[in-house]
């Protein structure tokens, strides 16, 4: 994946649309934006950095945890394209319902925003997936993410304050790389 598509992306599907109408004034702005219970619009450099290293490609099947506002299950689903197919669970109810809606005044019926299961962390129902975006932070690596991944595939998470990039081999095992500090939400 080019920088130039994610981009595109992030020109095509605009911040403004994913972020409550109190902050839309500050959409343009660099920063994280408060969405509700608790929850962020991550800051836009910080979301172009995490989408260069998950190298998301037209086709692919992708989960997108910690959904929140729908904003970076629009980015993935631009960037998959029809041909692709974008899963994004939100753990807390009321964010998933406003982030379904607000990914649904996008035409892009390959991605769809549900409530996350409690207990549950993932999509675990249609794995393997070829790449995981995680915006949250975990205290440690999740397993059971990590499995949802299919050989050759890539995750990119923020563990402890760093930000990792897994990638599976051929028999699961996971690679991992940092990528610098970053501050998020914690994953529950």
């Amino acid at each position: 994946m080019t920088p130039d598509a994610v981009a595109a992306a992030m020109t095509a599907v605009a911040r403004v649309d994913f972020v409550p109408a109190s902050w839309r004034d500050s959409a343009a702005e660099d920063r994280p934006l408060p969405i509700g219970l608790g929850q962020t619009n991550s800051q836009p450099r910080t979301v172009a950095n995490m989408l260069h290293l998950l190298d998301v490609r037209p086709g692919q099947h992708v989960l997108d945890v910690g959904a929140g506002s729908g904003w970076t299950t629009a980015l993935l689903a631009h960037l998959v394209g029809p041909e692709g197919s974008v899963v994004g669970v939100e753990l807390e109810p009321t964010l998933a319902e406003w982030g379904a809606s607000n990914l649904g005044n996008y035409p892009m019926p390959w991605a769809r925003l549900l409530p996350a299961r409690p207990d549950v962390l993932g999509w675990p129902d249609e794995a393997p997936y070829d790449r995981i975006l995680v915006s949250a932070q975990a205290k440690e690596m999740p397993p059971s993410l990590v499995k949802q991944l299919r050989p050759g595939g890539l995750m990119v998470i923020p563990v402890r304050g760093t930000m990792l990039r897994v990638r599976t081999d051929d028999s699961g095992a996971p690679e991992v790389t940092r990528h610098g500090g970053y501050r998020f939400v914690p994953l529950r």
